[in-house]
């Protein structure tokens, strides 16, 4: 049985696909599996932010294949672990849980990085041209800690 992460953004083009395949590129395939989700409809079908899938493939992972789609009731079902991207997105999935179970499965991602500290990853879409490079970086690293912990805890 393989573990399952989902990360979640606002539109799930930008962000949360970043997330997906940088967190997939650090974990063995073969006991977790890793997805994306936006809290808006609005990508829905969609490949990611070409920005997004650039700055992947330039850290040679390969995002291209993702199609964007929204976070929904059964995914608290679905994944053992939520990561969202902001303070906003954490709002907008804590209110579909319905148990405390389900909220503890949600967790702000950089909250790994500063405990407590409920700091955004920025959403690079309307941002600085250099936006994507700073989100890939804040997620790189976010995503070591995230991937020692899953792996040790699930060896």
């Amino acid at each position: 049985m393989s573990v399952k992460i989902l990360m979640v953004c606002l539109g799930n083009i930008c962000r949360s696909p970043l997330a997906e395949g940088i967190l997939a590129s650090k974990l063995p395939k073969n006991k977790f599996k890793v997805d994306s989700a936006g809290t808006g409809p609005w990508h829905v079908g969609h490949t990611p932010d070409d920005r997004s899938i650039a700055v992947a493939k330039k850290n040679k992972i390969s995002i291209s294949d993702q199609k964007g789609r929204q976070f929904s009731k059964s995914d608290f079902d679905s994944f053992d672990y939520i990561y969202v991207m902001d303070n906003s997105n954490y709002d907008d999935v804590i209110q579909l849980a319905e148990t405390q179970e389900q909220k503890q499965k949600v967790q702000l991602i950089l909250n790994e990085l500063f405990p407590n500290e409920k700091v955004d990853v920025p959403d690079p879409y309307f941002g600085l041209p250099n936006g994507f490079e700073i989100v890939y970086n804040m997620l790189d690293e976010v995503c070591d800690i995230i991937a020692k912990k899953l792996i040790d805890k699930h060896q």
